[in-house]
């Protein structure tokens, strides 16, 4: 018990750090707004939705903490926003504050702390894995943040997110978990990659496996054995174990978010089981209150293809997301937090890349990535991207080792890439060539993702 109370000390201890550093950044940032604004003053209430905008947060939850209308706090934030445009002869919204008032801060030599300036070539990440919550390269594509963050404040929801690998999916769940515990919510996020084969083939294992696996990261010791019972079986002593145990001994919601969902689609038995099993929990919401405290988060990258009644599925019910790539603007405005803008790149300078890699949140990152590091030229880059010399040498690895190990997933990309049309190709070739991000499929033709893909798998070929 004396190290669990130290880690909920330390992790208290980090959350507060954390909100000071965030309340300093806003008041920073406010005092600004103020010197732009001078001899001018923002109103109370307009200050209190700057900040408040500030540290992340939403109308919906401004009007709620503060006692407003919700209406009248979107009014004041437009006029905000609009008095701050009108100082600074651009446009300025709740999106993009944060953005404009960094780059307002490093022109003029006034810094915010927290270091809201681009990064430097020294202090950038790597971009491989989700973006950090703390980070600024996260770039939202609204409305989904929005009406996912409403959503999860819904009692008994379920938000289905759907994109091939690298589209962005867990930065986005890592937002709305951010989000539900800034309401006081507890969330438990599952990745499925982290359960072993053994335990995926077997459905008793694999739920009495889910069960300890939530009631650990909600800090509740196990007790499985009080609560199941082989006679009825062990998707009803799953369900018992939730609404006995673990609903009933912590007292806020609780956020499930499950991620690589579609690692269940490979072992279909189980998938037929389990499933159904969170359809039914969702239903429960609409009569049991007990059930309204768990909210549940389903993340995949492919169309399900293991079978499933449509009354049973958990993918026709509940608020659906599915991520998309970036456009020029989203793609200019993230170059411009990599600090590219210094460097004089125009939007007309990205179209290029936008139309080699589609859009691809992934491959623009790597793209901004090298490009700030100055290791590379805009020209260089396009020139040499869809080769093995060139900054996308390790993501096309990766790709040719899973398809060289499945053979007929590669034969079947190779029919995609040759094709100047696209092709009809067996279901679950399809679905997992979608899943890898390789493909896109229109009604029953399949492409290439993006152009980047074919010209290098085509190479390949050669």
């Amino acid at each position: 018990m004396t190290a669990l109370h130290s880690y909920k000390d330390q992790a208290t201890d980090l959350v507060l750090s954390f909100q000071t550093a965030s309340i300093a950044m806003s008041k920073d940032a406010l005092e600004l707004v103020h010197k732009i604004l001078e001899p001018k003053r923002l109103s109370y209430i307009q200050e209190l939705v700057f900040l408040q905008s500030w540290t992340g947060k939403i109308y919906r939850q401004i009007a709620a903490e503060s006692g407003y209308d919700l209406d009248y706090i979107k009014e004041v934030g437009s006029q905000l926003w609009g008095v701050l445009s009108d100082a600074l002869g651009e446009k300025v919204s709740k999106k993009n504050a944060r953005l404009v008032l960094a780059n307002y801060s490093v022109s003029t030599g006034q810094a915010i702390a927290g270091s809201l300036t681009p990064p430097t070539p020294d202090t950038l990440e790597f971009p491989s894995d989700a973006v950090p919550l703390h980070s600024s390269l996260y770039i939202e594509r609204p409305p989904r943040e929005e009406r996912a963050f409403a959503e999860i404040c819904r009692p008994g929801s379920l938000i289905r997110i759907k994109a091939p690998r690298q589209m962005g999916k867990t930065s986005l769940v890592l937002r709305i978990l951010a989000h539900a515990r800034e309401c006081g919510f507890r969330s438990v996020m599952v990745n499925f990659q982290q359960a072993e084969s053994s335990v995926l083939g077997d459905l008793s294992r694999f739920l009495r496996w889910f069960c300890v696996y939530v009631g650990q990261r909600l800090n509740l010791e196990s007790r499985l054995d009080d609560y199941w019972d082989e006679e009825v079986g062990s998707k009803v002593s799953c369900t018992t174990y939730f609404q006995q145990y673990l609903l009933q001994n912590v007292e806020s919601p609780i956020v499930l978010a499950l991620d690589e969902v579609n690692r269940i689609f490979e072992y279909p038995d189980l998938a037929q089981e389990f499933l159904p099993l969170l359809r039914a929990w969702h239903e429960e919401a609409a009569e049991q209150e007990i059930w309204q405290k768990l909210r549940i988060v389903i993340v995949h990258s492919t169309e399900v293809y293991v079978p499933l009644k449509l009354s049973q599925s958990p993918f026709n019910v509940g608020l659906p997301i599915q991520l998309q790539e970036f456009n020029l603007t989203q793609v200019h405005d993230l170059a411009k937090r990599y600090g590219l803008d210094d460097d004089g790149i125009e939007p007309q300078d990205l179209k290029p890349l936008l139309e080699l890699v589609g859009g691809h949140p992934h491959l623009v990152q790597l793209a901004l990535y090298w490009l700030r590091q100055r290791d590379v030229s805009p020209a260089q880059l396009l020139q040499d991207a869809a080769t093995q010399s060139g900054i996308y040498r390790d993501h096309f690895l990766r790709h040719l080792a899973i398809l060289n190990q499945n053979p007929e997933l590669w034969v079947a990309y190779q029919q995609v890439v040759s094709s100047p049309d696209g092709v009809q190709l067996e279901a679950i070739a399809a679905y997992r060539l979608e899943s890898m991000g390789l493909v896109k499929i229109h009604g029953n033709q399949v492409t290439p993702s993006c152009e980047l893909y074919r010209r290098f798998f085509k190479n390949q070929l050669q």
